[in-house]
C-alpha cells in the first residue's frame, strides 16, 4: 500500500525554511505558496515560486532561503519522512527538486486547510487522515507531470466561468448558465471547468460559498442559521456536513475565534 509518512506540517507566514526545518532533516520537503514569491538555493541553483506553486526537495539535497530576493509569502510546509523503497509517484521517486504548478489553487487550497486543521488538532486518527489527504494531493501533482499545460483560449473561458459563479455563488449554478456565459454548449463547459480547475462546477461553487462562510463566521455577527441562508443553504444539516468535509471543522469552530476578536 502507498504510504507517505507526514512527520510535519505547517503554515507559515514569511518563516525562512531553515529556521524550522534545517535541524529536522533528513526529510523530504513539500511547501505549497499561497500568496507572494518564495525563492530558494537548492544544491546551490535558485527555485523560485509564485501563488499556486507546490515547491519539492528531496532529502539528499540541501536548501537554504534566497533572502535577498524573497517578497513577504505565505506557503504550507510538509516534512515527509525518508523512504527506502519507491512509492510510485514519480514527484517523490525522480528524487529531482523542481517547481511545479497545480491550476486548480482553490481546491488545493482547501484541501490543505483540511489537512491543517486536523494536524493541529490532533484528534483521534489525525495522522492517518493527514496522510491521505497529503497523498491525494502528491497524485493530483503527479499528474500534472503528465499532462500538457491548457491552451491561453481555455485558461480564458475558465476565468470567464469563475468570474460568473463568483456573481452568482448564492444561486444554483448549472452547466446551461456556465454554457451561455462563454459562448459554449453545457457539456463543453462541465468538461473544460472540470479539466481546468480539477472541480465540478457544484463543487467549486460550494468552495466559494464556504471561503465566504469562514469570513462571515469571524467576522460578522450573524448566526450559523443566517450565513447558511445568506449563502443559499435553506438546509442547515447540509450547511454544516459540506462545512465540515472542505474545512475539518464545523462552523462553531470559527464562531469561537469570532468571540475571541470582538
Amino acid at each position: 500500500m502507498t504510504r507517505i509518512a507526514l512527520t510535519g506540517f505547517r503554515q507559515d507566514r514569511g518563516l525562512p525554511l531553515t529556521e524550522a526545518d534545517h535541524d529536522a532533516r533528513p526529510h523530504d520537503l513539500l511547501a505549497v505558496v499561497t500568496y507572494g514569491k518564495l525563492q530558494i538555493l537548492v544544491d546551490g541553483m535558485p527555485l523560485v515560486a509564485s501563488k499556486g506553486d507546490i515547491v519539492y526537495v528531496p532529502s539528499h539535497s540541501t536548501y537554504e532561503e534566497d533572502y535577498a530576493a524573497n517578497a513577504f509569502h505565505e506557503k504550507y510546509v510538509a516534512r515527509l519522512a525518508p523512504r527506502d523503497t519507491a512509492v510510485g509517484l514519480p514527484l517523490l521517486d525522480d528524487g529531482v527538486p523542481r517547481v511545479l504548478r497545480y491550476a486548480p489553487f482553490e481546491w488545493m487550497a482547501d484541501r490543505l486547510r483540511a489537512l491543517l486543521g486536523d494536524w493541529q488538532e490532533q484528534a483521534p486518527y489525525a495522522v492517518i487522515r493527514c496522510e491521505g489527504i497529503l497523498l491525494e494531493l502528491v497524485a493530483i501533482w503527479c499528474r500534472e507531470l503528465l499532462r500538457e499545460p491548457p491552451s491561453p483560449s481555455s485558461l480564458l473561458l475558465t476565468e470567464r466561468m469563475k468570474a460568473y459563479i463568483a456573481g452568482h455563488y448564492r444561486e444554483k449554478i448549472t452547466k446551461e448558465e456556465l454554457g451561455d456565459a462563454i459562448g459554449r454548449t453545457p457539456n463543453h463547459a462541465a468538461a473544460l471547468f472540470k479539466r481546468a480547475t480539477g472541480q465540478t462546477i457544484s463543487e467549486y461553487a460550494h468552495a466559494v460559498r464556504v471561503k465566504t462562510a469562514v469570513y462571515m463566521l469571524k467576522e460578522s455577527l450573524l448566526t450559523a442559521g443566517e450565513i447558511s441562508e445568506y449563502l443559499g443553504y435553506r438546509d442547515l444539516s447540509y450547511f454544516h456536513r459540506i462545512f465540515k468535509k472542505l474545512t475539518g471543522f464545523p462552523p462553531a469552530h470559527f464562531m469561537n475565534e469570532r468571540n475571541t476578536n470582538h
